[in-house]
């Protein structure tokens, strides 16, 4: 069974996950970041969608479908149905949206699965800062059908608060009923380091600052 550490190895190799000083979307200061641009190769998505499969499997959640958010998500939640199916024998639907809508062809916004009343639907995104983008996908998915999002699987949780004092993490789960599950969170990548590197007394500030209570 592959570990959070396993992960937090993969995304290093891959240079997804970074030491340094960095600014964020936010404008704050952070000693780590992640790109998941990074994942680039055959390799890096067929791993990452295991990833990702194995913590749709742990949740003990049951959907109809799977959600790729434009753009990056697309490519997720295809590597997690895949996955899933290959080596979990669970064979789900996934769709996504178009960040235009098609009106020649089969025309609509959403390519793949569409879904209809009462379908259970799990969200396949990276890494959440702010919700915009989930929030998002809420609108589009309540204007095709009368649908339920039960759960959101993201890769990393920075475990970092918003404007208030819950993460957008935290909101999401309050305000809409959705499940979060991350494969790895801020506190899992100090937990890795080696006992009196430096990283973890940065890492412990930044959070420190900026983290959940």
């Amino acid at each position: 069974m592959r570990t959070k550490g396993d992960f937090i190895a993969f995304m290093a190799e891959a240079g997804v996950l970074s030491f340094g000083d960095f600014t964020a979307k936010s404008g704050r200061k952070t000693p780590y970041f992640v790109n998941t641009g990074g994942f680039k190769t055959g390799m890096h998505i067929s791993l990452l969608g295991d990833y990702y499969a194995d913590s749709i499997v742990r949740s003990g959640m049951r959907f109809d479908a799977l959600f790729g958010p434009a753009y990056k998500g697309i490519t997720l939640a295809a590597a997690a149905a895949g996955s899933l199916y290959r080596n979990h024998g669970v064979d789900l639907p996934y769709f996504f949206n178009r960040k235009e809508i098609k009106d020649h062809g089969e025309g609509g916004a959403l390519v793949g699965y569409i879904p209809k009343d009462g379908d259970q639907i799990a969200i396949i995104e990276d890494v959440v800062t702010a919700g915009t983008a989930v929030r998002e996908s809420l609108r589009i998915l309540s204007a095709v059908a009368d649908v339920k999002v039960t759960a959101l699987f993201v890769s990393v949780d920075r475990m970092e608060r918003g404007t208030g004092a819950r993460s957008a993490l935290q909101e999401l789960q309050d305000e809409h009923g959705i499940e979060v599950y991350s494969i790895i969170n801020a506190r899992d990548i100090i937990n890795s380091l080696p006992d009196g590197d430096e990283r973890i007394a940065k890492m412990e500030d930044y959070l420190l600052q900026y983290g959940v209570k």
